[in-house]
């Protein structure tokens, strides 16, 4: 009997024995009925409506309650169940990291092979338990460096045999497991890595991890494809009976989601289309002579973790009975129903500006991956949306991960998230919804019959819509951008590379390489690819054959272009505007300034100034402030010195029906291009007062910040 059977067998005989505790009383508290909670509440919020203040809607359409009650949730507390047990919705082992510890994945993404290697080492020596590489943009479309514009983008750049031997040197790869995203196929960059740990003294048989492919996030990322996809699919069995039988602990197909969540997908269609192209690859292996046990072992996938926290750890824990119920509806045993989860946080919620709050961002987001329980978890840098990542920020990104495991405690709790009655009823509502959504997906033939149909596209494009207007309200508060600038910020230097110096440096490395092949051999060698034979591959890698020679022999094909899912970030808009407004000043010396009509003593307009203060220096306009003006003469007359391109009058709604009729016709009259602002939304019996006065907008909690920006950029002149 296993380890984790006797673990099982003793978490059980333990919930036994606690059924026969004695019954604790209670009588000594009265414990409150709801409507005793809500009145309360309703006390606290002093006139705020309930249902708005403490109910939350999500981008998912669920709604969460202020306050969740073990009768409502008794029915599907999972009372009798355990982790390693069931559906495995409280995860896939008996013992959870007791015994396993999540692995800790660093991504290494030197643009030079070398470069890379030591990376590697120095990873695992602090910390990292897997050997996380990202390869470039040009690798992942199995291109010769030397034919590419962008060496490096986004990794390591791997053209030859020589390449990958120098980046596998010295490694330990028969201990810790090795971790690629390989792009559409994973045979060519399979055959370089099997021929190098070859010619490297390794063993392959001990190769573990994931070598692997997902050309259908590829073709919605891209909209295209460099192959046709049942070719790919070919590709992709011939990659895994290779592995099944030369290297079983490997995996050749990653199903990351990262193609959906980057295009601002909520986390019902990211779980609800990551699986639909799971159960695609299930499908095309069947096909092409696979076992369900054999396919469904080759698969590992990927979520993005996002800015809701309690939503994050229900999709994870839904996730894996949504798996399971697929796996077992194919045949598969229990073994195979388990599903490998790799997270990381999500690009999407990742900034610019004010980068160090990605830090506080990266923490909440693992912590949720952790407590959904992730198998593996590769922690970005803060610094990933400007720059690939240096010692500083890899360190802070690894030892989050280090101290969550070494000083939280946090191998010790199996699901600790299980009984919750919140959590427990998130699952369930996240689980129907993404059964409900894969569903759809699958009566349209699946989810590339989806794609061609552009259904994925719209529906992620709805959500993604809804994400902006939401933050250029400000209802969704984006630290550092929409709300909270830093105006004293200094953006981090970007440290772009040379592009001529690395096709130098990287086409010198080709060409001396590619001179000791002999030429010859490589012809022959890749004359016996063209059937997509793994084993030919191999051979073909090692005669010297490239990564592009390997990818020409197993052919090429123009695809059916699809309308691509685009990738962005949720301040990418506040970005463009502030650095519009950047661009401009460093040309021209010039800056939008907003002066500030302060009527009154300080306590009457500070809450509005500051208000109005922290709105407007989202665009990086230069606010003019003062200690307030007795007088609209006075105050008027400053503005007019200021020489301002908008002046904004903050005091009371007391006060406004007497200030507003007398200040606003002074200051157009003091300066006539100037736009005046009213601080503090106008009631419905002032409004066509206020709007003759001269009022030409309203700045308050509801306005829309971008669009007040955007308009006075426009009027400056910024293009």
């Amino acid at each position: 009997m296993s380890n984790a059977e006797l673990d099982l067998q003793a978490l059980i005989r333990k919930a036994e024995a606690q059924e026969n505790f004695p019954e604790v009383p209670m009588d000594e508290f009265t414990p409150p009925t709801y409507d005793e909670w809500k009145e309360a509440c309703i006390a606290l919020l002093k006139g705020a409506p309930f249902e708005k203040k403490l109910f939350t809607k999500t981008y998912e359409g669920i709604t969460f309650s202020p306050m969740y009650f073990h009768a409502d949730t008794e029915p599907i507390q999972p009372a009798k169940s355990f982790p390693g047990m069931g559906d495995y919705l409280r995860g896939v082992e008996a013992n959870g990291y007791v015994n396993a510890p999540w692995k800790i994945a660093q991504a290494c993404d030197e643009t030079f092979a070398e470069e890379n290697n030591e990376l590697l080492k120095h990873e695992i020596e602090k910390g990292s338990t897997v050997y996380n590489v990202k390869v470039d943009c040009a690798t992942r479309k199995a291109k010769d460096a030397r034919e590419c514009k962008h060496i490096g983008k986004g990794g390591c750049s791997l053209t030859t045999l020589g390449d990958v031997e120098t980046l596998l040197k010295g490694l330990k790869l028969d201990q810790y497991p090795l971790f690629v995203y390989a792009g559409e196929s994973s045979l060519p960059l399979l055959a370089l890595i099997v021929a190098a740990v070859k010619k490297n003294g390794g063993d392959v048989s001990k190769l573990k991890g994931v070598i692997g492919a997902n050309p259908i996030a590829e073709y919605a990322a891209k909209g295209k494809l460099t192959q046709d996809l049942d070719k790919l699919f070919d590709e992709a069995a011939k990659s895994a009976k290779w592995a099944l039988k030369n290297a079983p602990e490997l995996k050749t197909i990653f199903v990351k989601s990262n193609v959906f969540s980057n295009g601002g997908a909520n986390d019902i269609q990211e779980v609800a289309y990551t699986i639909s192209a799971g159960v695609a690859y299930l499908r095309a292996l069947l096909d092409r002579g696979l076992t369900i046990d054999e396919a469904a072992s080759q698969i590992m996938f990927g979520f993005s973790m996002g800015a809701n926290f309690f939503m994050q750890i229900a999709k994870l824990r839904a996730v894996r009975p949504i798996w399971a119920q697929i796996v077992k509806a194919f045949g598969g045993n229990e073994e195979s129903q388990k599903i490998h989860v790799h997270g990381r946080p999500a690009k999407f919620f990742k900034t610019v500006y004010d980068p160090y709050v990605n830090m506080l961002r990266d923490t909440t987001e693992l912590f949720s991956g952790v407590v959904g329980g992730v198998d593996s978890f590769e922690n970005s840098t803060f610094d990933e949306p400007v720059r690939k990542g240096d010692e500083f920020s890899r360190r802070i990104a690894r030892n989050m991960q280090i101290i969550l495991q070494e000083e939280f405690g946090l191998l010790q709790p199996i699901d600790p998230a299980g009984g919750s009655w919140a959590v427990e009823n998130l699952t369930k509502e996240i689980k129907e919804k993404i059964w409900a959504e894969f569903q759809v997906v699958e009566g349209k033939g699946g989810i590339v019959a989806a794609l061609k149909e552009g259904y994925p596209q719209d529906e992620i494009a709805k959500v993604c819509d809804a994400r902006f207007k939401a933050a250029e309200t400000r209802k969704d508060r984006i630290v550092g951008n929409n709300m909270y600038p830093n105006m004293t910020e200094e953006r981090i230097d970007a440290r772009p590379e040379s592009q001529a110096e690395n096709m130098k440096a990287r086409t010198a490395a080709i060409e001396n390489y590619l001179s000791t092949v002999d030429s010859a051999a490589v012809k022959d060698a890749l004359a016996d690819v063209k059937d997509g034979c793994a084993c030919c591959a191999i051979a073909a890698a090692e005669t010297g054959a490239t990564i592009a020679e390997i990818r020409k022999a197993l052919g090429t094909a123009d695809v059916e272009e699809i309308k691509s899912i685009a990738a962005h970030r949720w301040s990418e808009r506040f970005e463009a505007l502030r650095e519009k407004t950047e661009n401009f000043k460093a040309k021209t010396g010039d800056n939008v300034k907003i002066f500030l009509a302060n009527m009154g003593p300080i306590p009457q307009h500070k809450a509005r100034a500051d208000f109005t203060t922290g709105f407007l220096q989202v665009g990086a306009f230069q606010v003019l402030g003062n200690n307030g003006f007795k007088t609209v003469d006075d105050a008027a007359q400053a503005a007019k010195e200021s020489g301002a391109d908008a002046v904004v009058i903050c005091s009371t709604d007391a006060t406004y029906p007497e200030i507003v009729p007398a200040l606003a016709p002074k200051l157009h009259e003091a300066l006539p291009n100037a736009t005046v602002f009213l601080a503090g939304a106008a009631p419905a019996d002032k409004l066509e007062e206020y709007n003759a006065a001269g009022i030409d907008e309203y700045i308050h909690v509801k306005a829309n910040c971008y669009k007040v920006i955007q308009a006075l950029q426009q009027k400056k002149g910024m293009n």
